[in-house]
């Protein structure tokens, strides 16, 4: 991920995860790994298919990928600060 000039607020953030949520969802590569989405989503999985099926799938809701890869620090998108310089 690019490194911020500081940190985000709360729109900022939300730009950057549904811009990369809307990648995601046109089909542009993922940043994480299967057996991480499984790992992190393991919960929900199992809740959705039970416990045997869960260990085959993974989570493929695009905002939840999203959302992952930038708590995880992998989105190469950032946001335009307009820092002056002083």
């Amino acid at each position: 991920m690019v490194k911020p000039a500081r940190l985000h607020t709360r729109f900022e953030k939300a730009r950057i995860i549904g811009a990369r949520a809307l990648q995601i969802s046109m089909g542009a590569p993922l940043y994480v790994s299967e057996e991480e989405l499984r790992d992190n989503f393991m919960d929900e999985l199992i809740q959705l298919y039970g416990t045997e099926d869960a260990k085959a799938r993974f989570v493929l809701d695009p905002l939840k990928i999203a959302m992952l890869e930038y708590e995880s620090h992998r989105i190469p998108i950032d946001v335009d600060p307009h820092i002056k310089d002083e």
